[in-house]
């Protein structure tokens, strides 16, 4: 039996994408007294001279300056509330619950569904103000000790496994403990990927947007306007006219009537749109024609 197939999923990265800053700068440092420029210094020399991966360097580092005094979940899951966004979050998230869709694509069940893909840690997005309005987040985890203590990376994310989480919100597939590699034939994927638009900021972005790309869904690229180095931009305009890894990019403004949020509600249109046609045409076909007198 085929899926209703009725989700459109926005999907999103976190840090530059959703925030002007990273998530442990904000937050994390702050808390525990961390020196910013000396923490991403040690990830370098793990990367360059250890050959970590990046994810696991940032982790490592974290519990090598935490020591003793490493925080539960609990702990970094209200750190989370803190954190902050570009113009226009979380109200954008709200917003599109009512008004977004026209009566007829709600008739249809057509709804808007938001997910966060991050390399940074998910628990304090759990915490944050966007976690009510997400239907999934997927991000870097730590397991714990007996005594609730953060101790060994339980998940790293990377920019080169955040595409597997396109395909479990592709598949309905998030529960981590469902093989993502499971065979499901297209028609009954919750989410096909025309239905699906991705959001992020640059070049850690590029599997993601090429996944999108070439399986039909929309990529779009956004960057800080208040940057002064024009670093931000750059990377998009990069993106979008050198690499053709996205057609879009915007500032990150998800305010009312900001050119990112009119390219969202346009795509969500348009997808909705393609939804309610392509099943009044398979409602057609199916139709067979009494015979005449």
């Amino acid at each position: 039996m085929s899926s209703p197939q009725n989700i459109i999923a926005i999907v999103y990265d976190y840090d530059q994408t959703l925030s002007p800053t990273y998530m442990q700068e904000e937050v994390l440092f702050p808390r525990f007294g961390i020196d910013s420029r000396k923490f991403w210094q040690r990830c370098g020399e793990l990367v360059k001279e250890q050959g970590f991966d990046n994810e696991l360097a940032y982790m490592k580092a974290m519990l090598d300056y935490l020591g003793m005094d490493r925080p539960t979940n609990a702990e970094l899951r209200e750190l989370g509330k803190d954190m902050t966004f570009y113009p226009g979050l979380p109200e954008m998230f709200e917003e599109f619950r009512s008004g977004l869709l026209n009566a007829e694509h709600e008739a249809h069940g057509i709804r808007v569904e938001h997910y966060i893909i991050s390399s940074g840690l998910k628990v304090m997005i759990e915490g944050s103000r966007l976690a009510p309005f997400v239907r999934a987040i997927f991000g870097c985890e730590f397991a714990e000790e007996n005594d609730g203590r953060i101790s060994f990376p339980k998940r790293v994310i990377s920019h080169t496994t955040k595409t597997q989480f396109l395909f479990r919100i592709n598949k309905g597939l998030l529960d981590m403990s469902q093989d993502v590699n499971d065979h499901m034939p297209p028609e009954i994927r919750p989410v096909p990927f025309p239905h699906m638009i991705y959001v992020g900021d640059g070049p850690t972005d590029v599997p993601c947007f090429t996944v999108m790309r070439k399986n039909g869904g929309q990529a779009l690229a956004v960057y800080n306007p208040d940057d002064p180095t024009r670093g931000s931009f750059k990377k998009c305009y990069q993106l979008s006219t050198h690499a053709d890894r996205v057609k879009h990019i915007a500032p990150s403004d998800y305010r009312r009537g900001s050119h990112l949020r009119l390219l969202l509600e346009q795509m969500v249109e348009e997808i909705a749109d393609n939804i309610v046609e392509e099943r009044r045409r398979v409602a057609e076909e199916g139709v067979v024609s009494a015979p005449k007198h």
